[in-house]
């Protein structure tokens, strides 16, 4: 019988996420992150599919980025060195923006910690975004406002 050869399934496993160190505690992060957007979003009384979905595309941009580092770290015999990086680095942005969720839910954070986020998230806003208006649009920036002008017409 010809059956299926799975010395190509190793390969592709290899390639894509053999051996990537805390992968699991970064798909368990991004899912809490996802949960807890989700509650914020639900609190601050606007949950929308486009938000959500612009979102979830760029978690599977996150896995991408990760699956590229870790295919360049395998053909360049890195020993896992880059693809950990860029694992660490994408938990780290996950834990933040946890947190940053929690504390517009009110549950408490230190101190220090929510005036750093404060800082982090009145920088971000100053700063406007290359891409521009296909940005906004996307992220749904500015649906809030379009909706409440368009009911008091």
């Amino acid at each position: 019988m010809g059956g299926i050869n799975l010395e190509y399934l190793d390969v592709a496993h290899m390639y894509l996420f053999g051996g990537v160190k805390f992968i699991d505690l970064l798909l368990a992060l991004m899912l809490l992150d996802i949960i807890t957007g989700i509650f914020k979003a639900a609190k601050n009384e606007n949950l929308w599919s486009r938000k959500s979905l612009f979102g979830y595309a760029r978690k599977m941009l996150v896995l991408i980025v990760i699956i590229t580092a870790n295919i360049i770290d395998q053909v360049l015999s890195l020993n896992g060195t880059l693809t950990f990086a860029t694992v660490l680095f994408y938990i780290a942005n996950e834990s933040l923006s946890i947190v940053e969720n929690m504390a517009q839910l009110g549950v408490l954070v230190p101190q220090q910690l929510a005036e750093k986020l404060k800082v982090i998230e009145s920088t971000k806003h100053e700063k406007e975004h290359p891409i521009g208006e296909i940005a906004n649009e996307l992220g749904g920036k500015g649906v809030d406002k379009k909706l409440k002008d368009g009911e008091r017409k």
